[in-house]
């Protein structure tokens, strides 16, 4: 249970940290969903989750992140 709670805590800071990448919204929700969707497959395969199922809910929470932070 604390390996998925360290797990999440430093994907949602990379997350954030990475989101605003693009200058327009739409460069940043695209930069944002990939990136969550190649962390939520990651963290996802490491608990024992599928993988799939991951990369879509990390995928969808990264997009939406990108789209929703500012440029700078």
């Amino acid at each position: 249970m604390v390996r998925k709670i360290i797990m999440g805590a430093l994907v949602s800071g990379m997350l954030v940290g990475l989101a605003a990448c693009g200058e327009t919204p739409g460069t940043r929700a695209v930069t944002g969903g990939l990136l969550g969707a190649g962390a939520g497959a990651g963290v996802s395969a490491l608990t024992g989750g599928s993988p799939a199922t991951g990369a879509l809910i990390g995928g969808g929470v990264g997009a939406v992140g990108g789209a929703v932070t500012a440029p700078r």
